[in-house]
């Protein structure tokens, strides 16, 4: 005699395999939740961002070119970014209390990437062009004052993708389920 049928999963061929339900992966714990991006992170990214361009300049220099400059087209690619960051936020925010976001998981958590991303790739173009300015602080050449004022505009922008970054990852949030009674 043969033993039944078994279904995908090993178990009841007439139920279907239960696949990334709550409690079943390691993430899905009382204290597994999904932590903002923290400051401290982003200021390293920021720093290592400094270092690199602080680098810039000299070695653009020592391989024999010329230092780059620094256009506003810059700052506007960014400020457009941190606008369409912030366009996003606002529709994400609008869409959870009619849980439309939470109908979607996927979605939220592509906007939630996107956010992520947009934060640390925001802090090190912010800090590399602090450190392509601090490379032409002193110098008395002719561009060096233009450059360090557009670098400085241009870190302004790449701030405001960080905040915009920041602000669509908070919207992300999807608020609490009240307790079953």
């Amino acid at each position: 005699m043969s033993p039944a049928p078994r279904g995908p999963a090993g178990g009841d061929p007439d139920r279907e395999p239960r696949v990334g339900g709550p409690g079943d992966g390691p993430g899905d714990g009382p204290g597994d939740r999904m932590v903002p991006t923290s400051l401290t992170a982003l200021l390293g990214v920021a720093l290592a961002g400094v270092v690199l361009g602080r680098l810039v300049r000299p070695a653009v220099e020592w391989a024999g070119g010329i230092a780059p400059v620094v256009g506003w087209s810059q700052a506007l690619v960014l400020v457009v970014v941190s606008a369409v960051l912030l366009a996003t936020a606002r529709a994400t925010r609008a869409a959870l209390p009619a849980h439309r976001v939470a109908e979607q998981p996927q979605l939220a958590v592509n906007r939630l990437l996107l956010a992520r991303a947009s934060a640390v790739v925001g802090a090190l173009v912010g800090g590399g062009y602090v450190g392509y300015a601090v490379a032409w602080l002193g110098d008395p050449s002719q561009l060096a004052d233009q450059r360090v004022l557009r670098s400085l505009l241009t870190t302004a922008a790449a701030g405001l993708v960080v905040l915009s970054a920041m602000l669509l990852e908070r919207a992300c949030r999807v608020p609490p389920e009240p307790p079953a009674p």
